[in-house]
């Protein structure tokens, strides 16, 4: 541990928390307040400003354990340690599970949805394979018999032990619901299957807001998210259960939450509302954010908090009929994000207008851009009208936005505005500059699958070889990934490969 690991007042939890490593940290400050380090003073008298700062010789243990417990957000450390022994309790690693040499725990690695690099129609023809090869595999166990939908074998199951219908197991440790949800190897499995199957575990006690902790992360991966599925790899390599809201249904009917956040975020990706038409419905925005939340508190968004996320997405991400859908469910429009930024402004300064008019038209607070913003927004929606009057009152507008926001094609690329690329490279903007992640605007355009987009690019000079920071990865590997075989055809002649 290093003496920058007390600089900070308050800090995230470290991924997958452990009880041993929060003490060490707190005998570690022990150590370090006794030297007189500053940071670990600064550290306590920050963390305890209602106390009388401790002895200089000595850190009372009891004292360290509450100011490790304090800097992470917790208001005592037996709050702080029970909340690392549920997250402990809840997570799974699913890319962890290695291969296995019995078929039936192999075919449910293979067969269902996990959110890791192997989700894909590869890895669900494997799993398709194994079963004609192995048809016993749904007698091995009820977690077997759910993810293939079999009610008849799972009534068998739970007639020798109705505990089952709630009980962890398989790969993945889930219990029998996460498999039925999960499962993508039969994109043709009957509807009536999959509901009786549902069904029946829940008449015998499942929990149908069972889930769990991906990598120990918060925000909990529920039955309901795998009946909704995509994520961001997209719908090719992570689709919807085949019959996702008619199982979603049935979940709501039998007391699932509906503000169920990893459900939202892996739906917000693309334009389709259904999810969001179910869940409001049943609630969601309303409540209390149900028993996950009141495991992990606040580590779970508030169900307002939920849906100002959606907001936020849908603003900076031209979904008009979705800002207007939250609108409409008294979503709140006017407050400034966590960055001071409005809604408005956001709108303004990611190309969409019509979306920062609707707001204004519901009564939010309107753009208030200047300077390098009121740039950007005029450059975005290709208004060379208002970007004339803004050089006009600064020659050098365009030359500073560029140096301050030099990845203005990649962010027209991934706002959909096609006609201001041109406009941006006439007046110097890089096509292949980088913004987080070391993406450029030819890999997002791949990954929206619009080809007409990745041929403008192409036609104003992008490069196709360009590697991406964060899988190292050129576009042509992205649309291989994502599936988008109209873009791996027209990128695999400019790569040579």
């Amino acid at each position: 541990m290093s003496a920058s690991d007390f600089t900070r007042p308050s800090s995230r939890l470290p991924e997958r928390p452990h009880i041993e490593q929060l003490r060490r940290q707190a005998a570690e400050l022990q150590r370090r307040y006794a030297s007189g380090a500053p940071d670990a003073v600064a550290l306590v008298t920050t963390e305890l400003p209602d106390r009388p700062a401790p002895s200089a010789a000595r850190l009372p243990r009891s004292v360290a354990l509450l100011v490790v417990a304090r800097r992470y957000g917790f208001a005592s450390w037996p709050r702080l340690k029970r909340h690392v022994e549920l997250v402990t309790r809840y997570t799974r690693i699913p890319d962890q599970v290695p291969p296995s040499a019995e078929p039936a725990p192999e075919f449910l690695r293979l067969a269902c949805l996990t959110y890791t690099d192997d989700d894909g129609p590869h890895q669900w023809e494997q799993a398709r394979r194994l079963l004609r090869g192995y048809p016993g595999i749904p007698d091995s166990s009820v977690h077997a018999a759910a993810a293939v939908a079999d009610p008849a074998r799972v009534r068998r199951f739970l007639a020798d032990d109705p505990d089952t219908a709630g009980a962890d197991g398989g790969p993945y440790r889930w219990p029998p619901l996460l498999y039925l949800a999960y499962a993508r190897h039969d994109p043709d499995v009957p509807e009536r299957a999959v509901l009786d199957t549902a069904r029946l575990l829940l008449s015998y006690g499942a929990d149908p807001d069972a889930g769990y902790l991906w990598h120990g992360l918060p925000t909990p991966f529920t039955v309901l998210t795998g009946a909704f599925g995509e994520g961001e790899q997209g719908p090719t390599r992570q689709p919807r259960h085949p019959h996702q809201l008619a199982l979603a249904r049935l979940l709501l009917d039998a007391g699932a939450d509906p503000n169920d956040g990893q459900a939202l975020y892996n739906r917000m990706f693309g334009p389709d509302d259904s999810h969001l038409t179910l869940l409001f419905r049943y609630g969601l925005g309303g409540g209390d954010g149900g028993p996950w939340r009141a495991r992990l508190g606040d580590a779970v968004d508030s169900p307002a908090g939920l849906l100002r996320r959606q907001l936020r997405h849908a603003v900076t991400h031209g979904l008009p009929d979705r800002v207007r859908r939250l609108a409409a469910h008294g979503v709140d429009l006017d407050s400034p994000f966590a960055d001071g930024r409005t809604a408005g402004e956001l709108a303004a300064l990611h190309g969409h207008p019509e979306i920062a008019g609707f707001l204004a038209s519901h009564g939010a607070a309107g753009p208030a851009l200047a300077g390098i913003d009121a740039v950007v927004a005029a450059l975005l929606t290709a208004d060379r009208a208002a970007l004339d009057r803004l050089r006009a009152a600064d020659p050098h507008a365009v030359d500073v936005t560029r140096a301050a926001r030099p990845d203005l094609v990649r962010r027209a690329t991934a706002a959909g505005r096609a006609e201001a690329v041109p406009l941006l490279v006439e007046l110097g903007f890089d096509v292949d500059a980088a913004g987080p992640a070391a993406q450029t605007a030819l890999h997002t355009a791949v990954a929206a699958d619009n080809p007409a987009l990745v041929r403008l690019l192409l036609s104003l000079g992008a490069e196709p070889t360009r590697r991406d920071g964060r899988f190292d990865a050129t576009p042509l590997d992205w649309a291989r990934h994502l599936g988008h075989q109209d873009l791996v055809r027209l990128l695999t002649p400019l790569t040579g490969e």
